[in-house]
């Protein structure tokens, strides 16, 4: 928050592996090569484990052997942003200005507001960047431009704002272009390795949901003619079971991976669909789905996996820079209400066919 104490970085974090003197004090000094405990760190968080407090402390880092007229790169203090910058940049020398976005990445804390103009002049000013750099230009994700008004930096700073590529990857030679980029690096891309790499996270997002749904349909599978029949609740067990995995494989995993060839704009809809599917393919095979097939159950759990991979598949609009933050609520806003429905409709199904 504007006016509020800003420390500089701890020099004991386990990446930092030294020290170097400048007009502004000691600045912690980064490898750009990831060790074996930052790898790991990366495949937990991609696995939903410890995401919410994977972090560096904010303030300015010297990557390599910096002086006063390398390169100042802004970055978040999520430490998955923070690696990806640094690995990018081997042999090379540089500044790094982490801004406090609360552990969220770039683009996510542009549109929040928390990688904004007023943490990057709080950040320039604490580092007394203006003492430890000869020049006036501070380098900031292309992703993170909806965050900041670099006429109002520079009023507030003197420090000029140049919008870096999409990706960290196209920074050598954004560099030795002379901070100028191409089209290409200006392209936002969703490749089927930019969604593979998310499904994990999303999956583990949504697993103790399904596995709530999962239990919650099994206990309701027992409720028919008899009032309550644990045999009943049993034999319907295994197409409980699946029509909830069905719901998130769907939604998590399907709907990304195949997203280019799904019917529809919204995620919502490519969801519905992929839930289509995965149910075809998995009632199609009813081996080990038990007798408890009547249409009414089939129909409840065809309903889960349409309801479910819609709103599993929606997830996805807040890690991709298809849609703008308004796209999202907007989405939001008209897809919630018939996941709703479709849920309601699949409960009443369930129970339903207890008795059909």
């Amino acid at each position: 928050m504007p006016g509020s104490k800003v420390t500089r970085p701890r020099l004991d974090q386990p990446f930092v592996t030294g020290v170097i003197d400048t007009p502004f004090g000691q600045v912690p000094v980064i490898p750009a090569a990831l060790t074996r405990a930052d790898r790991i760190g990366g495949y937990k968080v991609r696995w939903g484990i410890g995401r919410y407090t994977y972090t560096v402390d904010p303030g300015l880092y010297a990557l390599g052997e910096p002086d006063d007229r390398s390169p100042v790169l802004a970055s978040a203090n999520y430490k998955l942003s923070f690696d990806a910058l640094r690995r990018e940049l081997t042999g090379r020398s540089a500044w790094i200005l982490v801004l406090d976005t609360r552990g969220i990445n770039v683009w996510c804390a542009a549109g929040k507001g928390t990688f904004g103009t007023d943490e990057l002049v709080r950040r320039i000013d604490a580092a007394e960047l203006s003492l430890v750099v000869s020049h006036n230009v501070v380098v900031v994700p292309q992703l993170g431009a909806p965050g900041v008004d670099g006429p109002e930096v520079r009023r507030r700073t003197r420090f000029r704002v140049v919008y870096g590529p999409v990706r960290a990857a196209d920074l050598p030679d954004f560099l030795d272009a002379g901070m100028r980029a191409t089209a290409k690096m200006r392209r936002v891309l969703f490749t089927f390795r930019d969604r593979l790499v998310l499904v994990p996270v999303e999956f583990m997002n949504l697993l103790l949901v399904t596995a709530a749904t999962a239990v919650g349909a099994v206990i309701a599978g027992g409720i028919g003619p008899d009032i309550y029949s644990l045999s009943a609740a049993l034999a319907r067990a295994p197409l409980a079971a699946t029509a909830s995995v069905g719901a998130v494989l769907a939604g998590t995993v399907v709907a990304p991976l195949l997203l280019p060839w799904l019917p529809g704009r919204m995620f919502s809809v490519k969801g519905a669909f992929a839930g289509v599917l995965v149910a075809a393919v998995l009632l199609a095979k009813s081996s080990w789905l038990g007798t408890a097939l009547t249409p009414v159950s089939l129909a409840a759990a065809l309903a889960l996996m349409v309801a479910g991979g819609s709103f599993g598949a929606m997830n996805y609009t807040g890690t991709s820079t298809f849609t703008s933050l308004h796209g999202v609520e907007k989405e939001m806003a008209s897809a919630m209400p018939w996941q709703i429905v479709g849920a309601a409709l699949a409960a009443v199904l369930w129970i339903a066919g207890g008795w059909f």
